[in-house]
């Protein structure tokens, strides 16, 4: 194959909008034998995007040829934007795929699309196309903590996901049940979301998509919508336990009945739409301010229920009951359900993207490192939390001067708690804590949903629509169930939504650490040995976790 500007103009408007207009240069140069050394020695020629598709074509080769390269001579008589998606003409946002910035050069654009070689097509669409690029990063060569501050707040939209409802349940069972021990299953659970949600958004960086639209790259149509079936049963199950936490929190604080107050919860999305549906930073700054609530509760809860601090740090230490105690072992792989939640590797490795940093090699390794650093700080917050949850149950209930208390669900620790620690407060602002971690967690639902319907079906709906769609698919059992069975009924099905989590999530990691493991699709990004063995142990060891848990669920009824 061999381009020329003799070409139809379509074809060469198609190339050229894959890489952007050439900002003044002419279009004419040497022939690709000259262009390839054109480095050596004197300055670059002109730059022409047609000949630099060529070149770059040939010498990779057929098999390698990436996404930018796949374009053959039928597209002078098709569309030009039939397999490229659409480039804003006021140049105001830097699309991931399309277009490259006024300012980066020839050897940025080249450098670019070599990133990209190991992928076969080109996204129809930006994930989420409403906030891509949309928050302004400064340049690898700036002050850190102005790099940082430009990616601060994405781990928290993250973070949600792992101080949810269903966390609150599992945490309160392990703590009244088994005092402090475990406490290092709580530990290791946020070391390895620590470690996948960095994978996820190293995946959105260097691969300029998320984790859905890499699946539909990479597998057959079958095995997408299989994936995209699971990924929408595991975001119902998650606005499940958001409806009936929420719900419970507003029976425990006003008094509503069950039931409505899960209608309620099911009109919050047009509040949620309105207030960040177009600006991330908004957006970020409602969720870190319901996190900052959730984590200030909690250390309130702390102080008054003053636990043994000895005893509290000997169950970071790996106790022989975790693995030769059935029920131990049944409810640390209910925290670790809970906490490794499958939609938020959807989630991150979409809206790291919302970050407009260049996308050369050093832009993409900056946003990897800070986004890390932010992801990181974030989760060990959402760590505090669930120790927190797991440390007051334990100390209010299973170390209770008076005995070991029996505490069924969510409901009961909020009646017991201030007869236990003496503080009527702390058992309000444990319902406040309740509340605003049901109502963070609608956001990341919203979000996750809306990524894996574009990525997998590449079809796309408005957030306010997506929203009602996704509650009604949890509002309509949970009503019937609550109005049926009230509160137990209720804290059953908060249960089942962690185990139909826990089904689900091996089909998440396993697609994310094969991405993240390939050097085709990662290049100078892949993961190292020691990563991709974590990686794969970790992988095996969740998927073997949680069939156990799924069994022990279904032979328990």
């Amino acid at each position: 194959m061999v381009w020329s500007t003799s070409q139809p103009t379509s074809a060469l408007f198609s190339v050229q909008r894959a890489f952007g207009r050439n900002n003044g240069r002419s279009s004419d140069g040497p022939d690709p034998e000259s262009a390839a050394n054109s480095h050596v020695g004197r300055e670059p020629a002109a730059f022409s995007p047609a000949r630099s598709l060529d070149h770059s074509a040939e010498s990779l080769g057929p098999a390698n040829r990436g996404p930018l390269m796949e374009i053959s001579s039928d597209t002078a008589d098709s569309s030009p934007s039939r397999n490229l998606p659409e480039i804003p003409e006021d140049g105001s946002r830097r699309s991931s795929l399309a277009e490259p910035a006024a300012e980066d050069t020839a050897e940025e654009i080249e450098e670019r699309q070599r990133l990209l070689v190991g992928w076969r097509r080109v996204p129809h669409n930006r994930s989420l196309d409403d906030l891509h690029s949309s928050v302004y990063v400064p340049p690898p060569e700036s002050a850190w903590y102005y790099k940082l501050f430009a990616f601060t707040g994405l781990g928290f939209v993250v973070s949600v996901g792992y101080m949810d409802p269903g966390n609150w349940a599992t945490d309160i069972a392990g703590g009244s049940s088994f005092g402090y021990t475990l406490l290092f299953v709580v530990l290791m659970s946020s070391v390895c979301a620590m470690f996948l949600q960095s994978l996820s958004l190293k995946l959105g960086v260097v691969g300029e998509r998320d984790l859905a639209q890499a699946c539909r790259d990479a597998y057959p149509r079958y095995a997408n919508l299989t994936l995209w079936i699971l990924a929408e049963i595991a975001i119902a199950a998650t606005d499940l336990a958001e409806v009936i936490g929420s719900a419970t929190a507003m029976y425990l604080l006003f008094g509503l009945p069950l039931w409505i107050g899960i209608l309620i919860t099911g009109a919050d999305c047009l509040l949620i739409v309105f207030l960040g549906g177009r600006n991330a930073r908004v957006l970020e700054l409602l969720i870190f301010l319901l996190c900052a609530v959730i984590a200030a509760c909690m250390t309130y809860e702390l102080i008054a229920v003053r636990p043994d601090w000895g005893l509290v740090m000997k169950g970071f230490v790996p106790s022989g009951q975790i693995f030769t105690n059935p029920d131990v072992l049944y409810a640390a792989v209910g925290i670790l359900g809970a906490t490794v939640m499958p939609h938020n590797l959807y989630l991150h490795s979409s809206i790291i993207q919302t970050r407009n940093y260049s996308r050369t090699a050093e832009g993409k390794r900056m946003a990897v490192r800070y986004g890390t650093w932010d992801s990181c700080l974030s989760l060990f917050v959402a760590f505090f939390v669930n120790a927190a949850i797991l440390i007051l149950a334990a100390a209010a209930f299973y170390y209770n001067a008076s005995g070991q208390q029996t505490v069924a669900d969510i409901s009961d620790a909020y009646h017991l708690l201030a007869p236990a620690i003496g503080d009527t407060a702390a058992r309000i602002l444990f319902g406040v804590a309740l509340l605003a971690s049901g109502q963070n967690s609608t956001i990341t639902g919203t979000l996750a949903g809306q990524i894996v319907m574009e990525g997998f079906v590449d079809v796309k709906l408005p957030p306010w629509l997506r929203r009602m769609v996704t509650r009604c698919i949890a509002i309509i059992p949970a009503v019937i169930v609550a109005a049926l069975s009230g509160m137990e009924g209720a804290g059953k099905l908060l249960v089942l939504s962690q185990v139909i989590l826990s089904l689900q999530l091996p089909f998440a990691i396993a697609p994310l650490v094969h991405f993240t493991s390939s050097p085709a699709r990662m290049g100078k990004f892949v993961n190292g040995w020691v990563s991709t063995i974590l990686a794969i142990l970790l992988t095996l060891a969740i998927i073997g976790l949680n069939g156990f848990l799924v069994v022990q669920w279904a032979i328990g009824g």
